[in-house]
């Protein structure tokens, strides 16, 4: 598989020369569609601010972005984690050099050494080509390390030697590389608790959160709900041909009623399907719904998943917690129409360390959901 891989990499080079920013490859996988497309999408989204909240960490953004330090940026999916990163490298003096993302999270672990340090001719069965890695893209930028939380604790102790001494190694190579880069790296997931655990390596926790900058999320930011929303519809109603409208006064009231778990995201979505369904010159609440057509707020799959997982948890007496686990997160699923990144976001893990519980339980022979529907047994 890795060395296929790699060849599909190397004949998709002329391609990201001649200006193609991704590939999906067959058969296609919604989730990775999904993700796809988000990361092509985000790349021209200004910082909107009007909470006092959110103006604090843009000003302290705007304070350490001519530096050189090292960022940590914190908070929940899809308050914006990405595009606070961009403000940083616009805003930095390594502006008109190149800002390359990854994401941690989405690559598979073992291809994710080559995807950062790249690898040299004859590295392994396949290896055609010297392949230049994302440090190496990003000399002279920025670099933002996505989700490093989902990074394997071998592959962190090279990024540690990476970011102390500014060179790198090929996989395959025998010379190290100098590299000029500034690092950014993101997470959703307590990385306090992940060095306890053992999952996240300390030291290089230090080196990477030199400045933390937490995004609150959006239910901690209602003063940013009216502009957003605001924004948004004026984006969608002119991508999609439709004339200008705003919205409403009980569409607003309706905004700031919802909590909005996805955040930023959620509520982009929620706007950008408002714009189709509005029919007046404004956006009222009958146009704001959710995917499902429900009203936004409404008893949605998000809380069916949550009542699915509380349900599991009141029956633990005499029962192990591997047991218990194997139930909630099989609920969990379920009701999450076989979502693996809702369900994951539910229940409070990584995507990986769900479908790593998943391929566990599969091959002890329990039929698992299969994204997007199903039902376990």
């Amino acid at each position: 598989v890795q060395d296929r891989w790699h060849a599909r990499l190397f004949f998709l080079a002329p391609a990201i020369r001649a200006g193609a920013r991704e590939y999906i490859s067959l058969p296609p996988d919604a989730e990775l569609i999904a993700a796809v497309l988000a990361a092509v999408c985000d790349d021209e989204r200004p910082m909107i601010a009007e909470d006092a909240s959110m103006k604090q960490v843009i000003q302290l953004a705007d304070q350490i972005a001519g530096s050189d330090a090292s960022i940590m940026i914190t908070g929940e999916s899809g308050v914006g984690k990405e595009v606070l990163a961009r403000y940083v490298h616009k805003k930095s003096k390594r502006k008109d050099k190149p800002f390359i993302a990854v994401n941690c999270a989405a690559i598979p672990e073992q291809l994710l050494e080559s995807e950062l340090f790249g690898h040299e001719k004859g590295a392994f069965t396949g290896a055609v080509a010297r392949r230049i890695g994302k440090f190496e893209e990003a000399d002279g930028g920025t670099l933002l390390l996505d989700e490093i939380s989902e990074m394997d604790l071998r592959l962190q102790s090279k990024l540690l030697r990476a970011l102390q001494e500014r060179v790198i190694d090929r996989v395959g190579g025998a010379k190290p590389v100098s590299v000029n880069i500034r690092v950014l790296a993101t997470s959703n997931r307590d990385l306090a608790q992940l060095v306890k655990n053992g999952e996240f390596r300390e030291d290089l926790l230090y080196r990477l959160n030199v400045v933390n900058l937490r995004i609150p999320p959006l239910r901690e930011r209602k003063d940013d709900l009216a502009a957003l929303s605001s924004f948004f519809i004026g984006k969608y109603a002119t991508s999609n041909g439709r004339p200008a409208r705003k919205l409403s006064r009980e569409g607003l009231m309706q905004v700031h009623a919802y909590a909005w778990p996805g955040n930023v995201r959620e509520l982009e979505n929620a706007m950008h399907r408002a714009v189709l369904l509005a029919g007046g010159e404004e956006v009222g609440p009958d146009a704001i719904r959710a995917p499902d057509g429900a009203p936004v707020g409404s008893r949605d799959s998000t809380g069916l998943a949550i009542e699915a997982a509380q349900a599991a948890a009141r029956h633990l007496v005499g029962r192990t917690v591997a047991e218990v686990e194997q139930d909630l997160i099989l609920e969990t699923l379920t009701h999450c129409l076989g979502n693996r990144t809702h369900a994951a976001h539910i229940l409070g893990i990584s995507i990986r360390t769900l479908r790593n519980k998943l391929k566990q339980y599969s091959d002890e022979g329990l039929r698992i959901p299969p994204p997007p529907t199903g039902q376990a047994a």
